[in-house]
């Protein structure tokens, strides 16, 4: 029988985003990155993981989406190798017509999303449905577990791709039941320690951000 080594999956939120300040939908078509808060929310993330060496020989796997790309653009230095950017591990895809709308736009025209509704009801119009967007990430994981067995892998990426990272892990349903509230730039960490069966080891593990400014809030922010 051949042994099992556990994967060890990080994930990391991106820094601070100009979209969440302007209070805007920032799909993948009109994200425009981090904001000066969320490029020293990086950094300070960056200086940690150089100073505790942990990650060193961990592959730096990115979102497509700016924020998240220039997020792992900074912490880059605290890895042997470069940043592999995977479309897989974006935020949900609200879709061309929502995408770049003001929050406020949003729900005057299509009205308040139920987060915790049936996961294949169309909450974007044009957009990706929740199935949709969790069987997105949820094959991704797959072939990150597949392609890494036994090693480490940081995943830069969004609140959304956490929170289904946690439900799979945790054999939850897609929708309800709790609710996440990942920082920025925050560390959670997951292990496979054997098949079918994860371990939480640590969420939101946010210890570099102390003594910077809170970050923007928003209900739905990813």
């Amino acid at each position: 029988m051949t042994e099992h080594r556990p994967t060890r999956v990080v994930l990391v939120r991106h820094g601070e985003s100009v979209v969440t300040v302007n209070r805007v939908v920032g799909g993948p078509r009109t994200c425009s990155g981090l904001s000066e808060l969320g490029r020293l929310q990086a950094a300070r993330l960056r200086d940690r993981l150089v100073d505790q060496s942990e990650m060193a020989s961990a592959a730096l796997i990115s979102s497509a989406y700016p924020r998240a790309v220039e997020t792992a653009r900074i912490i880059a230095p605290a890895f042997a190798g470069d940043v592999d950017v995977r479309e897989e591990f974006g935020e949900h895809d609200p879709g061309p017509e929502c995408d770049g709308l003001t929050f406020d736009e949003f729900v005057e025209r299509f009205g308040t999303p139920d987060w915790d509704g049936d996961p294949n009801v169309v909450l974007f119009p044009g957009g990706e449905t929740v199935a949709a967007f969790h069987h997105r990430v949820r094959a991704g994981l797959d072939r990150v577990e597949r392609q890494h067995q036994g090693g480490t892998v940081v995943i830069v990426c969004h609140g959304g791709v956490v929170d289904v990272a946690m439900r799979r892990a945790l054999g939850t349903p897609m929708t309800g039941g709790f609710d996440l509230h990942t920082r920025n730039t925050s560390l959670t960490e997951i292990v496979l320690a054997r098949p079918g069966r994860w371990r939480l080891v640590r969420y939101n593990d946010a210890a570099h951000l102390d003594g910077l400014p809170a970050e923007t809030l928003r209900a739905g922010d990813g």
